[in-house]
C-alpha cells in the first residue's frame, strides 16, 4: 500500500480540540534524581523546577527540565504501593503523560469525555504567586494519559506547586533539541484500529498516513503502522501493532518488556542533525547502526541532499525523501535496561512523511539488537 499524506483534509473541519503543541512529556522512573542528571548529562536539557517534600509535596519528587520548546518531567514515588510505584514495577520506567497545551482545558475535557474518553483528570485550576493554571486529562493506550494545559495567565517555571530549580555548578549545554516531532505508541495485536478510532472520534485526529506489513517489514519480523495527526499538523501519533513474522518483532519485544502497551519513542526535532547526534555520541548515547553499504547508493536512491556523505556515514544518520522534501533521522538504542522506550532525532527538509524508505534497514538493525538480547 503506497503510503500518502494529507494533513490538509484534517482542516477541514471545525477541529473541537485545538491544540497549540507539546506541552510537556512525564516519565515515571525508579530513580528521578539520577535520571535528570542523565538527561541533562547526555541530551543537553537544562534544569527548570522541582516538586518535593522540600516544596510541600510529600508522595514523590518530580524534577523538570527543559531544552527550548521540549520539557521533560521525571517522577518518582517517595513510598511504594501507589500508582506510580506500580507503573514503575509493572512497566519500568516509562511515559506516563504526554501533556498537551490547549487555551482552554475545561472545553478539551468536556469536548473528549463526551465523545467517549474516559476521564484521568477532572478540570482543576492550580494557583501560585505566578498566576494560575488549569488541567484537565484522559485515558489512552495502556496506562499512558493525554493531561490538557492552560497556562495562558501563568508566568512561573513550570506548574503551580513547582518552585525554580538550578544548579549553578551543573549547567551542561544543549546539543541542539528543538520540540517534539511526534511520539509513538505500540499497542497489542489487532489493536491499532481501535486507537486509531478514538484518536479520530474523541479528539478530532485525521489518519493522514498507513503503513502495513508490506511497508514495515524484514525477512524475520513485520508491524503495521497508522499515523493520526490533529488539525493543526502539531501533534502527530503514530500508532503500531505487531503483524505476523517469522520471528519476534520489535513491537512484540516492547509489549513483552513494558508489560502492556506504551509509548516506545518519542522523535525530537533538529535544525543540524549532524551536529547534534555527534554532541549526544559524545556525551554516550548509543546510537542503532545500519551496514556502511546503505550509503552506497543513497543519492541514487533520494537523490539530492544538501550534506555530504561521509558525516552521515561515520554517524549512521539515515535519509528518506517523500512529495515535499527529504528528511534526516537517526534512533537511540533503548535508554533503559528494558528494550522499550528511546529517541528518535530528526530534521525535516520539507518532508512531511516518517521515513519509508529506511524502514528495512532500520528495522534489521532493530533485529540485531534484539538477536544480542536473546529475544529475536
Amino acid at each position: 500500500m503506497k503510503p500518502s499524506v494529507d494533513i490538509q483534509s484534517a482542516n477541514t473541519s471545525v477541529d473541537f480540540l485545538p491544540l497549540l503543541g507539546t506541552d510537556y512529556i512525564e516519565f515515571y522512573v525508579g530513580n528521578a534524581k539520577q535520571a535528570a542528571y542523565y538527561y541533562m548529562n547526555a541530551f543537553g536539557f537544562q534544569a527548570l523546577a522541582y516538586a518535593g517534600p522540600e516544596t510541600g509535596v510529600r508522595e514523590k519528587a518530580s524534577y523538570a527540565l527543559r531544552q527550548n520548546k521540549i520539557t521533560f518531567v521525571l517522577t518518582t514515588p517517595l513510598r511504594p504501593e501507589n500508582d506510580m510505584a506500580d507503573h514503575i514495577y509493572r512497566h519500568g520506567d516509562g511515559v506516563k503523560v504526554i501533556a498537551l497545551r490547549v487555551n482552554d482545558a475545561h472545553s478539551a475535557f468536556e469536548e473528549t469525555t463526551k465523545r467517549g474518553g474516559k476521564p484521568y483528570l477532572e478540570p482543576v485550576t492550580l494557583e501560585d504567586e505566578w498566576g494560575k493554571v488549569s488541567l484537565s486529562g484522559i485515558h489512552t493506550y495502556g496506562d499512558t494519559v493525554h493531561v490538557f494545559v492552560e497556562r495562558n495567565e501563568y508566568s512561573g517555571p513550570f506548574l503551580p506547586g513547582y518552585k525554580p530549580w538550578s544548579n549553578p555548578h551543573f549547567k551542561p549545554e544543549a546539543t541542539g533539541l528543538l520540540y517534539v516531532d511526534h511520539c509513538v505508541g505500540n499497542v497489542g495485536w489487532n489493536r491499532m484500529n481501535v486507537w486509531v478510532k478514538f484518536y479520530e472520534e474523541v479528539m478530532g485526529f485525521r489518519n493522514i498516513l498507513t503503513f502495513d506489513d508490506k511497508d514495515i517489514s524484514t525477512e524475520y519480523s513485520a508491524l503495521m503502522s497508522k499515523v493520526m495527526s490533529n488539525g493543526n499538523g502539531f501533534v502527530k501519533f503514530p500508532i503500531n501493532e505487531p503483524a505476523e513474522g517469522k520471528k519476534k518483532s520489535q513491537v512484540e519485544e516492547y509489549l513483552e518488556f513494558y508489560n502492556g502497551e506504551g509509548c516506545q519513542h518519542i522523535a525530537m526535532a533538529t535544525n543540524d542533525i549532524v551536529k547534534t547526534v555527534s554532541a549526544l555520541r559524545s556525551r554516550g548515547v548509543e546510537f542503532l547502526r545500519v551496514p556502511s553499504t546503505y550509503y552506497d547508493d543513497l543519492l541514487n536512491r533520494v537523490g539530492p541532499i544538501d550534506e555530504d556523505i561521509e558525516p552521515l556515514r561515520e554517524l549512521g544518520i539515515l535519509v528518506d525523501r517523500d512529495d515535499e522534501g527529504y528528511l534526516l533521522q537517526l534512533f537511540t538504542k533503548p535508554v533503559q535496561d528494558r528494550p522499550t522506550l528511546f529517541f528518535e532525532i530528526i530534521q525535516r527538509k520539507g518532508a512531511k512523511s516518517f521515513g519509508k524508505g529506511n524502514f528495512k534497514a532500520l528495522f534489521e538493525a532493530i533485529e540485531r539488537e534484539q538477536a544480542l538480547r536473546g529475544n529475536l
